[in-house]
């Protein structure tokens, strides 16, 4: 090691030269959208966030949400300034312990200005405190909280933070939660993950829930209501947890019914996806007059008109399927949506097989043969469908037909290949269609290009596959109702809140 003398002046000038900041033009805001053509909008630029911690206490009776919210964060930029996705009222923000200046802007931004501009790759911790009446607040005309008689909830897609927490709002962001939850006694708290405490005070009782995998923004959830809940475990040993409303009054028996299938479904679903993402699942059912169910991860949300008819395993399995497709591999981006909702559908196929209810093929032959090459629902092309048509019935069916066809192109084993190879190809991160093509090429060394422009990009009929061919008039398979009536239930469900742009 060789050593050099410098001079005390140079040493002084250098120290001066440290002590300086960057000039303050290399700083600049993040962007208020993270880039998603769907929702130009949504999520932020500027920094990604690795965990949310947040301390609330709810009021039922008048829905009054008070909390503090904890984000840590690192940026990706130098940045001046930075946004979050949020509506309620802020009353103080702090960037890395010092009081932040912030203002909002457009339909749910919270812009923020550090006292200190903050560099690219810093560690930075947020805390926002804030207040508000969720079910009073709209943005772009609409809601994602539900009031309930006894309560509130917050469950939606693509958005539904805005109304509990502010975030970065986008499946690219995705992070770890703990929430805590203050409310009367007599009331109960519903979240993603394991409930890591309960206590009481004072009249309150504090929930204490967690998340310890990745989960994006709009797979966190919140109810607060009175529930009969249940526990158990499933046979490879997951932790169960179900909720249902007190006052479902006719549709309790069916939900619980239905629901309380879980943990069985759930060690199917391993069968063919592989082993259970996360360390905590169930599902709760909260008196909401929605109509759709939610994949929010770990513990789905159901409407109770989802039972209306009846028990409804298929919805049950259509959810827990999205744990591997959506939650733990999430779309890259939302016009990806294909690999939400085409896989989910496809698992209630399956489900049909294993049920004796008709196969996937006879599904496949049944959907394609109902509607005519000029009905609307080949206009949609599931591969892209355009946020006015993300959760169109196309999305689901055509999603699904194309998954069949996929499987009688490649055979067998390397379809189940796929299916369970790729949610740990791209486990806890996000991915899109593109990336599924070149995996299922890479797995089956076939070239799929045209079957995935055929059945995910065409805004036509597909010709009939050979298989379908072969029947020329289907017989309606016997699982067909009860897929249908989820898929009803969901499409309209997601439409009367959303999309929205």
């Amino acid at each position: 090691m060789h050593r050099r003398l410098i001079p005390s002046g140079a040493l002084a000038t250098a120290s001066l030269m440290l002590a300086i900041p960057a000039s303050a033009a290399s700083y600049s805001p993040g962007a208020p959208g993270i880039g998603d053509p769907y929702y130009p909008a949504y999520g932020n630029g500027g920094y990604d966030v690795s965990h949310y911690d947040l301390r609330l206490k709810y009021q039922p009776a008048t829905d009054e949400l008070e909390g503090t919210a904890t984000l840590l964060a690192t940026t990706t930029q130098d940045l001046s300034r930075f946004d979050l996705d949020f509506l309620l009222d802020v009353s103080e923000v702090r960037v890395n312990g010092s009081r932040a200046t912030f203002t909002t802007s457009g339909e749910h931004e919270l812009e923020i200005t550090p006292r200190t501009p903050l560099a690219k790759g810093a560690a930075v911790t947020v805390v926002v405190r804030y207040s508000g009446v969720p079910s009073s607040k709209q943005a772009y005309g609409f809601t994602s909280w539900h009031r309930t008689p006894d309560g509130g909830v917050g469950a939606n897609e693509p958005e539904a933070a805005w109304w509990w927490f502010p975030s970065n709002d986008h499946p690219l962001d995705k992070a770890t939660y703990d929430v805590s939850v203050l409310v009367p006694d007599g009331s109960q708290t519903i979240s993603n993950g394991t409930l890591q405490s309960t206590s009481s005070r004072l009249g309150w009782t504090r929930w204490n829930w967690r998340s310890n995998k990745p989960q994006a923004t709009y797979l966190a959830t919140l109810a607060v209501g009175k529930f009969d809940v249940t526990t158990g475990t499933t046979e490879s040993g997951i932790p169960v947890v179900n909720a249902y409303s007190k006052d479902l009054g006719d549709n309790y028996g069916a939900a619980r019914a239905s629901i309380e299938r879980t943990g069985e479904v759930a060690d199917w679903l391993a069968e063919y996806f592989g082993p259970y993402p996360f360390n905590a699942l169930g599902g709760y059912v909260p008196n909401t007059n929605t109509g759709y169910a939610l994949e929010t991860q770990t513990r789905p949300f159901y409407s109770p008109r989802q039972f209306a008819n009846g028990t409804n395993v298929s919805v049950v399995v259509h959810e827990l399927a999205h744990q591997w497709y959506g939650d733990e591999v999430s779309l890259a981006g939302w016009k990806d949506i294909w690999v939400n909702e085409g896989f989910a559908r496809y698992a209630q196929w399956l489900w049909s097989e294993h049920e004796g209810e008709g196969t996937a093929q006879e599904l496949a032959d049944y959907v394609y043969a109902v509607h005519p090459a000029d009905d609307p629902f080949w206009t949609v092309k599931p591969g892209d469908p355009g946020p006015e048509n993300q959760f169109h019935l196309a999305v689901y069916d055509r999603g699904a037909l194309a998954l069949q066809a996929l499987r009688n192109e490649i055979g067998e084993a390397d379809f189940f290949a796929i299916l369970k190879g790729w949610p740990t190809k791209f486990a806890y991160g996000n991915a899109s269609v593109a990336d599924f093509r070149a995996y299922a090429e890479q797995v089956s060394g076939e070239s799929l290009g045209a079957l995935f422009d055929t059945w995910l990009f065409q805004a036509s009929k597909p010709a009939a596959p050979a298989a379908a061919r072969a029947s020329v008039a289907p017989v309606m398979p016997k699982s067909w109702k009860e897929i249908a009536a989820t898929n009803s239930v969901h499409e309209q469900g997601h439409l009367a809140s959303g999309p929205h742009k």
